[in-house]
């Protein structure tokens, strides 16, 4: 794929209007998603598994990939010695691709900001890498990570300057803080 034709998929994704529209994208980039998030440079699955390795000690705690894609932060987690992936996605074509790659436990069709279907406290960290931006997840979500993340849990993701400031999620963040519902470290 030419890096026009990359670029136009970017900005597809973030003019998209509902998450069946988002869906859709997903579904029909998933078979080249890989290959076109390294000719953007994309580097956050490294990082964000070193995060999880930095906290998460025990390598069959249970962990959330939070909009897994492809499943590229569930890879590198995988290669870490993590045994107890979960992830979720909602575009079945990201899945597929996920779920080829053998490093799941579970995959499941499901929306950020939308109610997850997994109980209070089930993970011992919920990873989120790329997908906390313009049009994708809601700072709302953050509502829904926290209940299923245990007491002492972590949620580790990436969130752009720009999304930060102009998203929300600035002051939905601080509220959370705030009600000690959770702690930056």
């Amino acid at each position: 794929m030419s890096e026009a034709s990359r670029e136009r998929r970017l900005e597809q994704v973030y003019g998209a209007r509902s998450n069946a529209e988002l869906r859709a994208i997903y579904d029909d980039w998933a078979g080249r998603y890989d290959e076109d998030l390294r000719a953007f440079g994309y580097s956050y699955p490294p990082p964000i598994a070193g995060l999880v390795a930095r906290y998460v000690k025990e390598r069959d705690a249970p962990i959330l990939d939070a909009g897994a894609g492809t499943g590229l932060v569930g890879e590198v987690l995988s290669i870490l010695g993590y045994t107890e992936l979960t992830g979720i996605d909602l575009s079945d074509g990201m899945l597929a691709v996920a779920r080829a790659k053998g490093v799941y436990a579970e995959l499941r069709n499901q929306v950020l900001g939308e109610r997850l279907d997994f109980p209070d406290d089930r993970f011992a960290a919920v990873v989120s890498a790329g997908v906390l931006t313009t049009g994708h997840a809601p700072p709302s979500c953050f509502d829904e990570l926290i209940r299923i993340t245990r007491a002492g849990g972590h949620l580790i993701f990436t969130l752009a300057m720009p999304v930060y400031e102009e998203g929300g999620f600035r002051p939905k963040l601080e509220a959370l803080a705030a009600e000690r519902r959770w702690r930056p470290v």
